[in-house]
């Protein structure tokens, strides 16, 4: 009876881990397209400004304040070399996301950055000279298929925004397989990434925003209606950029590898569906059945790596005591199955 009941209150809290992640991308990402479209306030660099700013503060508080995590401590030294690369990359990546989402619908966006697992692999295959079995390479045909089929029957197609969003999946790539060699003997979780990724985000980008947008920031100020009102959007949706930050740590730890993959993919649709109910830009058939392939795609990719995975842990097992070498083909990409990690 206790175990039973461990167990349902274990799928309880993984039901409402994945539904505060699930609130907190969407309202993120809908917020987002909000300030762009509906406030006129057209600085993305400025709005990932502030959401650096958020996350920064965000982070020392739940480090510091509230405990929620330890503080992984990293010497000086590091932090310039290892952590200072990987802010750059992880700038990048929110910039370009909130990029994209100035020129095209959410609904493409999003269906572009579930293009993320295929850049990964064909970066360490071209770059980094790694192999990967026939399997992990079928699962990624639907997934491009899929956005091949999504951006040639995007009705609010914007090259600048696609570029931005195809730019933005190989940011994210580089910072998963930089992740690999730079954080090399540190185990971050997502709120000590924040922690110490932020503030040199903010720095990266602070210079760079106020040369390109601050002119049109301040012509903002002085002709906007409702100032106040919009301020208090934009600083609310770096607050909830840090909480999406936050809730994935709680995610992570509240469900199994397969779960998260599915719940992961399964979002992406509930902010398809989110973002056309309210903005209404116009999706053609093909284009749903487009971004519906892609979203298979990406639970059968990550349903493949599961399954390769269990079959090398398998073989580690019984391959123990031998030293037979290492065979060439690398059977997963440098991507955990669940990234503890932004």
């Amino acid at each position: 009876m206790e175990s039973a009941a461990g167990g349902g209150l274990g799928s309880m809290r993984a039901v409402l881990a994945i539904l505060q992640w699930w609130g907190f991308n969407v309202t993120v990402i809908i917020i987002n397209k909000w300030i762009f479209q509906k406030l006129d306030f057209k600085f993305p660099l400025t709005v990932s400004c502030v959401h650096f700013i958020c996350s920064s503060i965000g982070a020392y508080i739940a480090i510091h304040v509230l405990k929620a995590k330890p503080l992984i401590q990293v010497e000086p030294e590091d932090r310039w070399k290892r952590i200072f690369p990987m802010s750059f990359v992880f700038c990048m990546n929110i910039v370009l996301g909130n990029v994209s989402l100035r020129y095209i619908p959410v609904s493409f966006m999003q269906t572009i950055k579930s293009f993320t697992p295929a850049t990964t692999v064909i970066l360490q295959w071209l770059v980094w000279s790694k192999h990967f079995e026939w399997r992990i390479w079928a699962s990624l045909v639907p997934i491009v298929g899929g956005i091949l089929l999504t951006s040639m029957t995007e009705l609010s197609f914007n090259i600048f925004g696609f570029c931005a969003a195809m730019i933005g999946c190989l940011a994210t790539s580089t910072k998963t397989i930089l992740a690999e060699s730079l954080l090399h003997g540190y185990k971050f979780d997502s709120i000590n990434t924040v922690y110490y990724m932020a503030p040199f985000a903010t720095m990266i980008l602070a210079l760079p925003a106020m040369l390109l947008e601050g002119g049109g920031v301040i012509d903002w100020f002085y002709t906007h209606d409702s100032v106040f009102s919009s301020l208090i959007i934009i600083l609310g949706s770096g607050v909830l950029a840090f909480c999406l930050n936050f809730s994935i740590f709680y995610v992570i730890h509240s469900t199994t590898a397969v779960t998260f993959n599915v719940a992961g993919n399964l979002k992406v649709a509930v902010a398809v569906l989110v973002s056309w109910l309210i903005f209404r830009n116009p999706i053609s058939p093909m284009n749903a059945i487009g971004c519906a392939i892609t979203l298979v795609g990406c639970t059968f990719y990550g349903y493949v790596r599961h399954l390769i995975s269990q079959q090398q842990a398998a073989a580690l097992l019984g391959s123990q005591g031998t030293n037979s070498p290492r065979s060439r083909v690398e059977m997963l990409p440098l991507v955990g199955d669940k990234e503890d990690k932004v």
